[in-house]
């Protein structure tokens, strides 16, 4: 039987950024109840791993350690999480919970430092990104403050917001969605596991919050006027996917409070609606 392509790309990651933490835990040659338990609450707290019960969680931790010690060097490991981690957020984000293990006994070891330098190096993250994940760490903050929100993440959850508007996903508006997210060269760099995964997270993220709350979560992402210009653009694109064209009620609601939050005028507005 044939392994579902999005689901196998999701488990890969994971496995990914566990082994990535495991490996600044025992860089030094020892690991620390400290850290142990800093990995598996970073497993607890990341919406990469939502859903994993306690079993798979023990699992993973245990299989990703098994892997670890077969591997023939560090070359073959780094050179497995590139193929793994394909895009440059989720890189970071290994990079990032790696050095929160390295960091958790409030001081890292030569060897963790090192370690952390070849991840730099190996999944091409920036001094600058380097001295932002370090300084939310030493400071207690949460990553998602060092990583942010990734642009197109953002885009595809406002257009989650049109979807479910009236309450349901028509099919029309998913399948606008979809195209969109496959065609645009926007999301060019996105691979279809990890845009599953955004429009998983903004479905999720909408059922707990509310929609109030997500719209200010993206208009505080969403920072430049252009960036908003795109997002809502995007909006009007599902919003208009009926078979004639028109707006639901529920849909236009959803595009007034975008563009009042997103502080466009009625000409643009009208302007985007024009180029759908």
């Amino acid at each position: 039987m044939h392994r579902d392509p999005i689901l196998e790309a999701r488990q890969d990651r994971n496995a990914a950024l566990v082994e990535a933490m495991l490996m600044a835990a025992i860089s030094d040659g020892k690991i620390s109840q400290t850290e142990l338990q800093h990995v598996l609450l970073r497993v607890l707290e990341r919406p990469e791993f939502e859903g994993m019960p306690a079993a798979d969680v023990n699992a993973l931790v245990q299989s990703s350690a098994d892997k670890l010690s077969q591997a023939a060097n560090l070359d073959e490991i780094l050179q497995s999480f590139r193929a793994r981690l394909p895009d440059h957020h989720t890189r970071l984000l290994a990079f990032g919970l790696a050095a929160s293990v390295a960091f958790a006994d409030q001081r890292a070891t030569r060897e963790e430092l090192g370690l952390l330098k070849t991840f730099q190096g190996a999944l091409g993250i920036s001094e600058d990104e380097v001295i932002k994940v370090i300084e939310v760490i030493e400071k207690g903050g949460s990553l998602t403050d060092a990583l942010g929100e990734p642009i197109e993440r953002l885009y595809a959850e406002v257009m989650v917001l049109i979807t479910a508007a009236d309450g349901q996903v028509k099919r029309g508006e998913a399948r606008a969605l979809v195209e969109t997210l496959a065609a645009d060269r926007t999301f060019d760099e996105i691979s279809p596991a990890l845009a599953q995964d955004y429009v998983s997270e903004a479905v999720e993220a909408l059922e707990q919050q509310g929609l109030p709350q997500r719209i200010a979560v993206v208009t505080r992402g969403l920072s430049s006027r252009e960036r908003r210009l795109r997002a809502f653009g995007f909006a009007a694109r599902v919003a208009r996917a009926s078979p004639d064209g028109s707006i639901g009620a529920p849909e236009q609601k959803v595009l007034d409070l975008l563009q009042a939050s997103f502080g466009l005028a009625d000409d643009e507005v009208a302007r985007l609606h024009a180029s759908v």
